[in-house]
């Protein structure tokens, strides 16, 4: 199911807190909704640009990081899962070790404007897959 289709999903626009509230090559892990099931995400920032994923394991399905539990990371290089450690590259959440080798995480088309991060929205004709490419190209 892609992410746009899970409950409580966000909207486009909608708007996810300040690039500064997430060190540089820190991560932020969020859960919107008002009841269960939240919507759970994970924001990567690398400099001015901030990658979002949505909060699930492609090998099992499972959240990769959940609280109390920290999401396990390298700075500017791959986020893993802390229940079966399969590791995903940073910028395109490709699974470059573990059972899940070659598939991707589901990624949310994130934009950085004014220095707020927003869920990008869709422009004139544009698919949710060319948004998620083009919201995550660096800024000129």
């Amino acid at each position: 199911m892609k992410w746009n289709a899970q409950p409580n999903a966000p909207l486009p626009g909608t708007h996810l807190g300040a690039i500064d509230d997430i060190d540089d090559g820190g991560v932020r892990t969020l859960a919107l909704g008002k009841m269960p099931p939240f919507f759970q995400l994970i924001l990567l920032r690398s400099g001015l640009r901030v990658f979002g994923y949505l909060n699930r394991c492609a090998h099992f399905g499972v959240p990769l990081a959940s609280q109390p539990h920290p999401l396990l990371f390298e700075s500017n290089k791959f986020i893993q899962c802390n229940v079966h450690y399969a590791r995903f590259d940073w910028e395109s959440g490709l699974c470059i070790a573990g059972d899940c080798e070659g598939d991707y995480l589901e990624k949310l088309p994130i934009d950085v404007v004014d220095g707020q991060i927003f869920i990008a929205p869709l422009r004139d004709g544009q698919t949710q897959e060319q948004a998620i490419t083009t919201a995550n190209q660096p800024a000129c």
